[in-house]
């Protein structure tokens, strides 16, 4: 099976998590350590986004992201492909910025 940018994949882990008390505020520095541990970088404060590449490892990655999520708060993931990674648009001071095409991890198959 060949890949392509419709089959390449990508994670994207939006979460708003309690920090109103010392020990909401260690959970959710511990839940933003894990994303950066599994690779994933800051899109926004509550944002992170990784490059998967195919299914098997989008699964693999998945599963280490659910096992990290703190028992309070909301996360929501949402998996998408390369190609409309691509589609997405970026605004920065009211002017579109361009968006990496590709990746700056690489996969090895």
């Amino acid at each position: 099976m060949r890949l392509n940018g419709y089959r390449l994949m990508w994670l994207l882990v939006m979460f708003d998590l309690p920090t109103g008390t010392s020990h909401e505020k260690k959970a959710a520095s511990a839940f933003r350590n894990d994303l950066l541990d599994f690779g994933f970088e800051m899109v926004q404060f509550s944002v992170y986004a990784k490059f998967c590449g195919g299914e098997q490892r989008r699964k693999s990655i998945l599963d280490n992201v659910q096992r990290a999520v703190p028992s309070d708060g909301k996360v929501d993931i949402l998996t998408f492909t390369d190609k409309q990674y691509e589609a997405i648009l970026r605004f920065e001071n009211r002017k579109v910025s361009n968006i990496e095409a590709t990746p700056k991890q690489f996969l090895l198959i």
